[in-house]
């Protein structure tokens, strides 16, 4: 008895080992986005049927915001965008949104009547988006995600929902503005 005991007690360690390793192997490694890099070409869709590229914004230090219209941390943070919006306007920021959960055409306006929005909102789909961010499309990620562009047209900052940026929100994209600002547009190559 004792011995089966014992065998039962080894086979039960040895599938848990088994399924414990099996489980982490899956699970994909968190995405560490490539910055910098160029930004590439990005075709944002207005709710008027309309149609503008980020080229059009060379020159500008952009923000660009994926939200989906039905998370609240994204309306939180779509609130303070606004805020930097008001704060940096005079130094050349632009400020984005992008909505791409299925459907999100359809809430926009509730979106922005949520979130008292007063910089553009846009839409485009997830795969669009996916590949923007440079996502496999298969990986987990979590919204928002913040993108910051410089003048010339490189990202130097992105930050996806699950990272420890946006944990103090405000403060860190006040900082991060200051600090893309203050590359102005130099080369993509070195340290951002």
């Amino acid at each position: 008895m004792r011995k089966s005991l014992i065998m039962l007690t080894l086979a039960g360690a040895f599938c848990g080992a088994l399924l414990s390793t099996t489980l982490f192997a899956a699970t994909p490694p968190k995405r560490e986005p490539a910055v910098p890099r160029k930004a590439a070409e990005f075709d944002f869709r207005m709710l008027d049927g309309s149609h503008k590229l980020l080229s059009t914004y060379r020159g500008k230090t952009v923000i660009l915001g994926f939200f989906f219209t039905t998370c609240p941390h994204c309306e939180h943070t779509a609130q303070l965008l606004m805020k930097m919006r008001a704060a940096y306007a005079s130094k050349g920021v632009e400020v984005l949104a992008v909505v791409f959960e299925e459907g999100a055409p359809a809430r926009m306006k509730q979106f922005v009547t949520e979130t008292g929005l007063t910089f553009p909102l846009t839409y485009s789909d997830q795969g669009m988006v996916l590949e923007f961010l440079q996502y496999p499309p298969t990986a987990p990620y979590m919204v928002p995600v913040l993108v910051f562009i410089d003048k010339g047209g490189t990202v130097r900052g992105e930050y996806g929902g699950d990272d420890k940026f946006l944990t103090n929100e405000e403060p860190n994209i006040r900082a991060e503005i200051e600090r893309v600002l203050k590359l102005g547009s130099a080369p993509a190559t070195g340290k951002p």
